[in-house]
Formats: structure tokens, sequence, C-alpha cells
């Protein structure tokens, strides 16, 4: 042990969700995140196991961005015995923070729902975690600066470098005995809306590269085109177009997309509701830390007041009782709960609805079915038919495509010893690694869930 790592592929191995990767040490023991697993019902299952190492001996946590399949299995963690620190960017831990205090409530919510209405087949049905787990977790946050080395003992240091892909996102740059470990975490893309371009690494002897578009190229899309010709529509026929949408970055994304086309007279004044209470915090992240995104104060604070941002559950239902034509962007971005879930239970089964999804979406996720052409979906234990429009926009996702995931590996002047292709499903791992050796001629290896490797120093 003395001279090795073992890293242990928790999570996001072969498959894009839940992301935790154990490196033992002879010193320390440290997760490079901690996500739910999220989509096909097989996934989500595993978030009931508790983790096959033991967590008591984890030393530490370093997290790479706030999303919910990098921190949602935080307080599980805590709950098996983990007593170190979880460190991130200022931001991440802001994000997380939401993320997880909203998360615990939506679970609470769903476990009092299924046990009033019955439709679980547990007895009781309990929620994953609770707000004070979450709130627990969030007391061992730690903030760390982005762009310094960290020491942690006499040999091993760490660096967070920025990512784009959202805010506070970085890659993770581990020293270890000499030798470089590289977490790439979710990669931005170039020339955002919002962030800066990502930096890259320069020297990795061991590295981990997420592939979630391992096998595609984001499509050239004209944005304002696309989404004045579905305005229009919309105000044609009187009715709502309604964007499911993750609540961090995406949210801000569309809000400012929006506002600028009605600037440029592209659009008219329609409503445009905001229905996001984690989307409405994470704005407020966007305000404390403006060093981290493109926006000056004035451009936010005149995007924030072109919407009308909903603050209660009362809204809610006035708006989908508002007869006029508007848009309402909802959490969440796969469909898989929050406030949409409200709107397309009453709207979904009308003509006159257009649903645009706006990222990836999942397997086993409603977004995925929705775009799949599903007759029907399913909400709170009931069927409704799909006679609603839906439409997809893919040049909106906030990932790296296959050819932005090769120019972030360009620089590196090395060649890696080790190469994990990580955080895709098997199609996309597949292709990103046959596309490395016709680029690089690296050999990348596919790791399965629950594999371990030991790399000796």
């Amino acid at each position: 042990m003395e001279n090795s790592v073992k890293i242990h592929f928790l999570g996001a191995a072969g498959v894009v969700t839940g992301s935790k990767y154990l490196l033992e040490t002879a010193q320390k023991n440290i997760l490079i995140d901690c996500g739910m697993f999220q989509g096909i019902k097989e996934l989500r299952e595993l978030n009931w196991n508790n983790l096959s190492v033991h967590v008591e001996d984890i030393d530490l946590v370093l997290l790479t961005h706030g999303h919910l399949d990098h921190v949602g299995y935080l307080p599980r963690l805590v709950k098996q015995g983990f007593h170190g620190k979880i460190i991130g960017t200022a931001p991440t831990l802001a994000i997380a923070e939401i993320i997880l205090e909203d998360s615990a409530k939506i679970h609470e919510e769903e476990a009092k729902k299924a046990n009033e209405e019955k439709y679980t087949k547990h007895a009781p049905a309990l929620p994953f975690y609770t707000t004070r787990e979450a709130e627990r977790t969030i007391e061992m946050f730690q903030m760390k600066p982005e762009g310094k080395w960290i020491e942690l003992t006499e040999n091993i240091s760490y660096r967070f470098q920025y990512n784009g892909h959202i805010i506070g996102a970085t890659f993770i740059e581990l020293d270890i005995h000499g030798k470089r470990f590289v977490f790439s975490g979710d990669i931005g893309r170039n020339n955002d809306y919002l962030l800066e371009n990502p930096k890259k690494p320069e020297w990795a002897d061991v590295l981990f590269i997420e592939s979630t578009y391992g096998n595609k190229l984001h499509p050239k899309e004209d944005l304002d085109d696309m989404l004045s010709e579905m305005i229009t529509d919309i105000i044609h026929k009187k009715g709502n177009l309604i964007i499911p949408s993750f609540a961090v970055e995406r949210l801000q994304t569309l809000m400012y997309i929006l506002w600028k086309l009605y600037q440029k007279n592209k659009i008219p004044n329609i409503p445009i509701f905001v229905d996001s209470p984690m989307g409405n915090n994470v704005l407020e992240v966007f305000k404390h830390f403006p060093e981290w995104h493109k926006l000056s104060i004035e451009e936010y604070q005149a995007m924030c007041n072109h919407f009308n941002i909903i603050q209660s559950y009362k809204e809610t239902w006035e708006t989908i009782d508002d007869k006029r034509a508007k848009i309402v962007i909802a959490g969440s971005g796969m469909v898989t709960g929050g406030r949409v879930l409200t709107y397309l239970q009453q709207l979904i089964d009308e003509p006159s609805t257009t649903v645009l999804l706006v990222g990836y979406q999942a397997e086993g996720t409603r977004g995925r079915q929705l775009l799949e052409g599903a007759h029907e979906i399913r909400f709170f234990g009931k069927y409704y038919p799909v006679k609603a429009t839906v439409k997809h926009l893919e040049s909106l996702s906030a990932h790296a495509d296959q050819n932005d995931l090769l120019d972030w590996m360009g620089d590196i002047k090395n060649i890696p010893e080790k190469v994990y292709l990580i955080h895709g499903e098997p199609t996309a791992l597949d292709a990103f690694r046959v596309k490395i050796k016709d680029r690089y001629n690296w050999n990348a290896c596919i790791p399965k869930l629950l594999d371990t490797e030991t790399i000796v120093l």
C-alpha cells in the first residue's frame, strides 16, 4: 500500500450518473465526488446500498461541482460513518447546499405523499435522507480556492481548476508521491453564454475523463430562430411552452437567451414564468460570485427583472390557470421531479402545449420517454396521455461534446500511463475510446461499476 494507490470505481463507471471514485493511499483515503444514481430503476435502487468500502476510513471528499449526480449521496455517506471534510470551491459548496436541501425536502415530500396515497409497496416509504441529515452534511463543508495547490500531507497535494459546465465547477489535479491523477469532472463548452472557457490540464499520469457525449457532436442549431418560431407558434395557439430545466446553469442560460431575444426584438413581450425554488437560489449564487461568470451586475439585474419569478406553490396554480399564451421554465431538467410535474400533469394532454427538452435525458427518466415519443406518461401513480408537441434543443447542453473533450485533453504534454473513461453510457464510452486511440494513440480503458485498480507509484 505504501507505494501504490488503489482506485475504487463506486459510481459513474459504465453509466452516466452516481460519480464516486475512492483513492486509497498509505496516508489518506480520498473520495472524488459523491453522487446519486439517477435514471433507470435498477440504478436508482443502488442508492439504497451502503458503499462497498469502509466509509469511516475515508479522510476527505473533494467535489468537482455541485450537481446531484456528483453530490447527492453525501448525506448517506455521513450516515454510514464518514466524519471528515467535504471540500470544494465556494460556488460549488453554495450550489451543493441548495441541491442537498432541496433534494431532502423532495425526498420527504414524496415519501409523505406515497404513504398518504398508498402508491408504494414500502410500508412505510422512507425519504432517501432528511432535511436534518442534509444540514448535518453541510456543516462538514470546507471551501478552498480555485487555481492554488493545497497540501494534504508531505506527499499529497491537490488543486481545483476552472472547468466551465456550471458555476463553481472544476477539474481536480491530485499529486501523489510525484504522480499526477487528473479527474475531469464534467467539462464545460467553449463560448458558453455565461461561463468562461474551461482550463486544460498540462500533465496527467492517470486521467479520469467524462464521456457523456463521447460519441456525439452538438448540432449547429440557430437557437434564436428556433426559439422565436416556437414562441410565435405558442402565441398563435394561445398555448403554453413548458421548458423542464436543470436549476443550475441551464435555467440561468435560458433566462439570458430569452431576455436577449426580447432585447433584439426577435420575440414579443410574452409572459415568462420561472418556477424553480432551487433555480431562484442559484440566481443568488450568480449574484454572490460575479468573478465566476461573464454577466455584469447590471446585466444580471436587468435579466432577472424581465421574468416573473414564482415564489410559492399557490402562484404555480395561478400560473396554470392563467389563460394567456406563456412560457414556463420549471425544474427538473429530466422531468424526474420538481415543479414541472405539476404543469405537465395539468397541461401535457393539451395539443396547444409544447414541451421543450433542453439537455441530456438519461435512460429511464420521463424526459427520455418524452424524447422517444411516449404516448403516455406516469406521474404520482397515474398515467396521462401525451398530446403536447415535444421538441428538443441539443445545442444547449452544458457538457463538452466529442470534439471539445478531445480538445480539452490536447494540452497534456506526456502520454498518460492510464486513461479511464467514465461518466458515459456504453456506446459513448466505446466510441470515445476508439477516437482517443485514433487522435492520440493512447490506450483508454472502460472500468465497470465496483471495479478496483492499483496504480504503482
